[in-house]
């Protein structure tokens, strides 16, 4: 179908301009106006034009205009707005201009008969597929806009809680940046100045300080080579780790290493049981539920433990009593799956997980963060405070040699 650019007026005084497809000239003049347009131009897209739909689905949308989307559809729906006008008035509101084009397109597809979940799922990188499948059930159950506020509660309860851990994660990486800066301007600064009184002494030089000028000295001659070889242990691990082998090394090590995997893995557990719920409570069977929850899941062991559960699953037999073959899930997990299953009420203990560790990852957060500090402080001092000490011992030696 061909492109066409046009320009129109949003009442009297506002001109805006974008892409619409339709068959001919005509028909995509009566479509911008029945979007509320007055087209002004209306003129087929050049060849290099005619790919921005294309580009349009590989664009980033932040997490959080999504949110926003999903909440106000959910609110203009709910007060009775058909859902086309609503993605109409919801396309200019936007500040994303691509995020606008991309409502834009959808409401155009909408018009010509596709469903609102399939005009979503063109959009993969954007909507996922346990998006779309999340509006397919609202469609299918005439309570889109029930489920479009729970996307919305549930995108911003994911969002803060990753949030939580990635800033208890930044903190070290800042601390380690301050403390390795402070060592190269003590190196490239400090040190240097200091070298003539080093040489002053000749052999009367203390041992810490010997092993701080020899230390400098390699560092201040071989500073490319060190530099080089960082570069290449940095390349060597982002190229590892885009392996499945070096994901499933990387998720394993996380596990393993005391309180921060404790914090993963109740991370995990959280999303995990939060998302389940929320699916199986829209309507959708158990077994596309697992399917659609294990690509939420960061943590390459915790998925694939995960997915041989729903392997087995779909030969007939328990997920709970599945999971529990797996040391990587809690028995308190996997009991109230249990149970869950047993009752036929599964979204109900869901719930109390997803509540739980989510709570208990807060917690972790705090824990973490709290012994970090000053396990943080006291590894950069004692390192410092030996820079310091191995600077000044041959300054106090000469004191005592001149009095």
């Amino acid at each position: 179908m061909p492109l066409y650019q046009y320009r129109a007026k949003e009442g009297p005084h506002k001109i805006i301009q974008g892409y619409i497809e339709a068959p001919d000239q005509e028909k995509a003049f009566k479509r911008i106006e029945e979007m509320g347009y007055f087209p002004v131009k209306i003129e087929e897209a050049e060849q290099d034009q005619e790919k921005i739909p294309a580009k349009l689905k590989n664009k980033k949308v932040k997490s959080q205009d999504i949110i926003i989307f999903s909440r106000q559809l959910a609110t203009l729906i709910k007060s009775g707005i058909p859902i086309l006008r609503a993605l109409g008035i919801l396309s200019e509101q936007t500040q994303s201009k691509a995020f606008s084009m991309i409502i834009k397109d959808i409401y155009v597809n909408l018009k010509e008969g596709v469903s609102f979940s399939q005009c979503l799922s063109q959009y993969p990188k954007i909507f996922s597929p346990f998006y779309t499948s999340m509006v397919q059930a609202g469609e299918d159950s005439g309570k889109l806009e029930e489920v479009l506020f729970r996307l919305s509660d549930y995108r911003k309860k994911r969002e803060e809680l990753i949030s939580r851990v990635r800033l208890a994660m930044v903190y070290p990486l800042i601390m380690g940046c301050v403390g390795l800066g402070t060592i190269i301007f003590m190196f490239t600064f400090v040190m240097p100045r200091l070298m003539n009184i080093f040489n002053d002494l000749g052999e009367n030089i203390p041992v810490p300080t010997k092993i701080l000028i020899k230390v400098s000295g390699f560092v201040s001659g071989w500073w490319w080579a060190i530099a080089a070889g960082i570069a290449a242990i940095i390349i060597f691990i982002r190229m590892f780790l885009q392996k499945q082998e070096g994901k499933v090394f990387f998720s394993a090590l996380i596990l393993k290493i005391p309180i921060l995997g404790d914090l993963m893995l109740k991370k995990e557990i959280a999303l995990l049981s939060r998302t389940l719920e929320l699916l199986i409570k829209s309507g959708i069977s158990v077994l596309r539920s697992i399917e659609l929850t294990a690509p939420v899941i960061g943590n390459e062991i915790i998925r694939e433990n995960f997915i041989k559960g729903y392997d087995e699953l779909k030969q007939g037999a328990s997920l709970g009593r599945t999971l529990r073959h797996f040391k990587v899930f809690p028995a308190f997990m996997t009991n109230l799956i249990v149970i869950g299953e047993e009752s036929g009420k599964l979204e109900a203990p869901l719930s109390e997980l997803a509540s739980s560790y989510e709570q208990d990852t807060e917690e972790s957060v705090k824990t973490f963060t709290t012994i970090l500090e000053p396990l943080m402080i006291v590894s950069m001092g004692l390192v410092i405070g030996f820079i310091v000490v191995a600077m000044l011992l041959p300054i106090f030696e000469l004191n005592l040699m001149v009095g």
